[in-house]
């Protein structure tokens, strides 16, 4: 395993394949309030690929282009959130997307666990740490800790994701499950829009 940081964007020709597991971290949870720092990136590989954001920054063209590539699925873990973060950083919307929480929740039914530590641990035997989620990502240079923190995040979407769909087979709600990804970007988009908290679907 490898982990590789870049500055603003990622480098000219890097192709990290059909299906990319994704996540941020920002210097806190109001994507109005709170900056994008790092989006952390693996192709599956057992490498991660970081891009470092610098503050202020609004463009990242190569890692917008595969954000929005309608032939790259992107995986996340809680990706209303990390999508929702980058679309106001970029204003890039990605698609298609894939959220191991979302799955986790429609078929882990006999839980309330749905947290990536508890799901690595319960599917895949891994143990990863958590001590590094509320360190400064805003700082210029990342501790080697931090980027491997990062790397934790993104390293085993890929895994989850298989164990996952066998279940969300097995269990008859993979319909349900793919229309719940599909409507996921829209749902970033109401989190910025004003509607965090809203169920705009009760009476």
């Amino acid at each position: 395993m490898a982990n590789h940081l870049y500055q603003n964007d990622l480098p000219d020709g890097l192709d990290l394949g059909p299906i990319v597991a994704i996540d941020c971290e920002t210097m806190g949870l109001n994507p109005h309030r709170d900056r994008l720092c790092v989006v952390q990136m693996s192709g599956g590989d057992g490498n991660a690929h970081m891009v470092q954001v610098a503050k202020g920054q609004t463009e990242a063209p190569n890692l917008c282009a595969m954000l929005e590539n309608p032939e790259v699925l992107k995986l996340f873990h809680f990706g209303r959130f990390d999508i929702a973060a980058m679309y106001n950083a970029f204003g890039a919307l990605t698609a298609p997307v894939y959220c191991t929480k979302i799955a986790s929740k429609l078929v882990r039914t006999y839980t309330d666990r749905h947290g990536l530590k508890s799901l690595l641990q319960e599917m895949l035997g891994t143990d990863i740490s958590k001590h590094q989620q509320s360190s400064d990502w805003g700082a210029p240079t990342l501790t080697p800790a931090q980027l491997d923190y990062a790397a934790s995040d993104v390293l085993y979407l890929h895994q989850l994701r298989e164990k996952f769909n066998i279940m969300l087979e097995r269990e008859g709600r993979m319909e349900t499950a793919q229309s719940c990804f599909d409507f996921l970007p829209t749902r970033a988009k109401l989190d910025l829009a004003g509607w965090p908290d809203i169920d705009i679907f009760s009476h």
